[in-house]
């Protein structure tokens, strides 16, 4: 699947928040970390940069895929 080119970091901070239970928890410079508790403590930090690199985002949505116990695919269809 096809990773989207012109997100922001805040854009995959909502979608994360919203579709995958994380919550901000700290901002720091210019990068908002994230932290879930379900099924295990997670946590991640996201730059707030527009738009993400390719690298970074990919690199986030394995991230959350293998805490959650999901596929990557799973991840990049709930953007």
């Amino acid at each position: 699947m096809k990773l989207p080119r012109d997100g922001s970091g805040r854009q995959l901070v909502a979608a994360r928040v919203r579709s995958w239970g994380y919550r901000e928890v700290n901002r720091v410079g210019s990068h908002i970390v994230l932290q879930t508790d379900a099924p295990t403590h997670h946590r991640l930090s996201v730059p707030d940069h527009s738009p993400l690199r390719i690298g970074t985002l990919n690199g986030i949505l394995k991230a959350v895929a293998q805490a959650k116990g999901v596929s990557r695919e799973d991840v990049v269809a709930s953007l």
